[in-house]
């Protein structure tokens, strides 16, 4: 963050998702890479990322949750501030949404992730449940999404922290 903010020649907001979160936020110790969001994309990004990504010897990726499911509605203002660099504001993408993208894709970290989150208290599951049935109608428009199966890999996974539906 610190390179990235120093390096950057005007303001932007960059959301860190996925192992940066999980990193940052303390349920893992490392990462195989750091996948972020550029919005506004700060001024001169690009070429600092191209030298951390020798220097550190890192995986940077362009990659959040809207990528995968639809956007959550104020999804930016439930993205936590992590730090600010120079003109460059860093932030967590919203947790809902890392959580709900993370389920989809269910692989077994992703599911793990999502209970660190929960045990956080960087989600609550009721919520969960309200902002997926928000994107739900959208999931038309991601034909890799099986929607039946996503709907129910989430009540399956609330359902064992006693949400119901």
């Amino acid at each position: 963050m610190n390179a990235l903010g120093a390096a950057a020649r005007g303001e932007g907001t960059v959301y860190l998702t996925g192992g940066a979160t999980a990193v940052l936020v303390g349920w893992r110790t490392s990462t195989v890479d750091v996948d972020l969001k550029l919005d506004p994309e700060p001024p001169g990004i690009f070429e600092a990322i191209a030298r951390l990504k020798d220097e550190l010897d890192v995986n940077i990726e362009l990659a959040a949750p809207d990528q995968f499911i639809p956007p959550l509605p104020e999804w930016k203002r439930h993205s936590p501030q992590i730090a600010q660099v120079g003109e460059v504001t860093f932030r967590h993408y919203d947790p809902r949404a890392q959580a709900l993208a993370k389920l989809e894709r269910g692989h077994a970290r992703d599911l793990v992730d999502v209970e660190a989150m929960l045990d956080r208290g960087l989600v609550d599951p009721r919520e969960l449940l309200e902002q997926f049935e928000l994107i739900e109608p959208g999931l038309a428009r991601y034909p890799a999404i099986d929607a039946p199966s996503y709907r129910a890999a989430v009540l399956a996974f609330l359902a064992r922290r006693g949400v119901r539906a």
